[in-house]
C-alpha cells in the first residue's frame, strides 16, 4: 500500500507539472519563452548572469517577455519611459511579499505586520533637511577620525599597499556604522571585527537570496548573522536623542507594530545591509575608474583642490565634473531588480501606446541597468567610461538624452523609479563624495600596477544594488604630510 501511494503522489506531481508546463501564451500577452528544461526553466542563465541572460532575450523579444525560471513566471519590462506608469499601480503590482520572501532566506526575518511605506515615509523624514545636514555632520566628523594616522596604524608618508574595494569598503562601512549606528563606544578593532564578519555575510547574500549556498557556506552566512546580532542589539546601540533619530524611530515602529526583541534584533541586520551595502562599492568604482583614466583623475582633482576653502557644505556643490563621474559610474554599475508580484490580471502600455496583458501569480520584474543605463540607443558605446557623458559643452550637467528622437525620462536609475526612490539617496552621495574627496587631497595613491584594468565585475551580483568587483584593484597609498 505504501508503494501504492507513493506511485499515486508521483503521478500526481506529474500531472500537476506537466499540467503546468503546458502554459501557452495567451492573446495580448508578452512574447513566452520558457526555455528548454521542464519547470526550471532559465533559472540556471538567469542566476548566473542576469544582464547576459536578458540582454540576449531582449535581442530575441523585444522591450517585454515572460521567462519561466523555477517554476515561476517572470515577466521582465525593458521600456524605461513607461516604468514610472507601470509601477505607480501599488496595489495590483505588490511588493511585500517577495520582499518578505527576501528577508527570510536572506536574514533569517519575518515581519508580516511590517508596513514598508509607513517605514519610507519616517526614512524621508530623518534623510532630509536639518537632519540630513547634521547626519552628513557627524558622518563627515567620523570619517576625518577613521584617516587619521593613528586609527589607520600608518606612520605619515609611510607607504601601505591594499586592495581598493577592501580599502573604500571597509572605511565607508566604518563611518556609516559610527554615524547612523551611532555606537562611538566601539574601539577600531571591535570595528574591523563588525566590518568583516558583515563583509562575510555581504559576500554571500546573491547565494542566500537564491538558496544556492552549499552546506559550509551556510554555516559562514549563519555564524556571521548571530556575531552581527549580538552587535546591532537595539539596546547595545547607542541611539544618540532616542526618538530623534532615525534609527530610534525604526525601533518604535517596530515596537508599535508588536516585533519581539530578537526579530528586532534581526530587522536592526537587514537596516545595516540596505544602509551600509551600497556607497562602499560604488566608491571603489569611482576612484577605480579615475586611477584607470588620468584626465578624469586629473579634472576632478583640479575641481576638489578648487573648492577646498570652503566650508564642508559648501564643498560639494559646485562639482560638475565630478557629478558627473559619480552619475556615468553609477549607470555603469548600479544594477538592482525591481521586481513586483502581479495580484490580479493587469493591462499595461508601453511608451509606444502598445497594450499587454499580465497574468495573476506571475511576476514583473524591470531591469534599469539594461535599459536605460546599457542602452546604446540612448548612451553611445554604453560599455565605456566617459567621465563627460552627463556634462554639456558650457560645463552644466547635461539632462536630456534621446532614443530614436524621443526624450528619454532617465537616462540612468541608480536610485530607484519615481515612486520608490532610495530615501537615503542624498546621505549616500554625500558619503562617497566625501570620502574620495579626502582620499584625494590627503593621500597620495596609486595603482601598484601603472598598466592594471579594473577587475571585472561579480555576476552574480546582478540584481543586488550597486555591483561588485570579481577581484580588486592593487593599489599603494600614504599620507601625505
Amino acid at each position: 500500500t505504501l508503494c501504492r501511494m507513493w506511485t499515486a503522489l508521483l503521478l500526481l506531481g506529474l500531472a500537476v507539472l506537466l499540467l503546468y508546463a503546458r502554459r501557452t501564451r495567451r492573446g495580448n500577452e508578452p512574447p513566452l519563452d520558457k526555455g528548454m528544461i521542464p519547470w526550471l526553466g532559465h533559472a540556471l542563465e538567469f542566476g548566473k548572469d542576469a544582464a547576459k541572460f536578458l540582454t540576449r532575450m531582449k535581442q530575441k523579444h523585444g522591450d517585454i517577455f515572460t521567462v519561466r525560471a523555477a517554476g515561476q513566471y517572470i515577466t521582465v519590462l525593458l521600456d524605461s519611459n513607461c516604468y514610472d506608469a507601470v509601477l505607480s499601480d501599488v496595489v495590483l503590482l505588490d511588493q511585500t511579499s517577495y520582499a518578505q520572501v527576501l528577508m527570510k532566506r536572506i536574514f533569517s526575518l519575518n515581519l508580516p505586520n511590517h508596513n514598508p511605506e509607513s517605514e519610507k515615509k519616517r526614512a524621508e523624514m530623518h534623510f532630509q533637511g536639518t537632519a540630513l545636514t547634521q547626519l552628513c555632520s557627524s558622518m563627515q566628523n567620523n570619517l576625518q577620525h577613521l584617516v587619521t594616522p593613528s586609527q589607520m596604524g600608518l606612520k605619515v608618508s609611510e607607504w601601505k599597499k591594499d586592495g581598493l574595494f577592501n580599502f573604500c569598503y571597509s572605511l565607508l562601512f566604518k563611518t556609516g556604522y559610527l554615524t547612523v549606528f551611532g555606537t562611538e563606544k566601539n574601539n577600531s578593532a571591535s570595528l574591523a571585527e563588525i566590518y568583516e564578519e558583515f563583509h562575510q555575510f555581504d559576500q554571500l547574500l546573491p547565494k542566500l537570496a537564491r538558496t544556492t549556498v552549499n552546506k559550509e557556506e551556510k554555516q559562514i552566512a549563519s555564524s556571521a548573522r548571530e556575531k552581527l546580532w549580538k552587535w546591532l542589539t537595539p539596546t547595545r546601540l547607542d541611539r544618540k536623542s532616542e526618538h530623534q533619530s532615525w534609527l530610534g524611530n525604526y525601533v518604535q515602529q517596530l515596537q508599535d507594530e508588536g516585533v519581539d526583541a530578537e526579530t528586532q534584533r534581526r530587522a536592526m541586520l537587514l537596516q545595516l545591509w540596505v544602509t551600509q551595502g551600497n556607497a562602499g562599492p560604488a566608491a571603489f568604482w569611482v576612484l577605480g575608474y579615475l586611477l584607470t583614466h588620468p584626465e578624469a583623475l586629473r579634472v576632478v582633482r583640479e575641481e576638489i583642490q578648487g573648492g577646498k576653502h570652503h566650508r564642508p557644505e559648501e564643498r560639494q556643490k559646485n562639482t560638475p565634473v565630478f557629478d558627473s563621474v559619480l552619475s556615468e559610474t553609477l549607470r555603469l554599475t548600479a544594477a538592482a531588480l525591481i521586481t513586483r508580484e502581479v495580484k490580479q490580471d493587469k493591462k499595461i502600455h508601453l511608451s509606444n501606446g502598445q497594450e499587454y496583458q499580465l497574468r495573476q501569480g506571475d511576476r514583473l520584474c524591470v531591469f534599469p541597468f539594461i535599459s536605460p543605463q546599457m542602452d546604446p540607443q540612448i548612451h553611445q558605446q554604453p560599455e565605456m567610461f566617459q567621465f563627460d557623458r552627463f556634462l554639456n559643452a558650457d560645463g552644466t550637467e547635461k539632462k536630456d538624452f534621446f532614443k530614436e528622437g524621443v526624450r528619454v525620462k532617465c537616462p540612468s536609475v541608480p536610485w530607484g523609479t519615481k515612486d520608490n526612490l532610495c530615501p537615503g539617496r542624498q546621505f549616500a552621495i554625500s558619503a562617497i563624495k566625501e570620502l574620495v574627496s579626502i582620499i584625494l587631497t590627503r593621500f597620495d595613491l596609486e595603482l601598484c600596477d601603472k598598466n592594471a584594468k579594473l577587475p571585472l565585475v561579480d555576476p552574480s551580483r546582478y540584481g543586488f544594488g550597486i555591483l561588485q568587483p570579481a577581484g580588486d584593484l592593487e593599489i599603494c597609498y600614504r599620507i601625505r604630510s
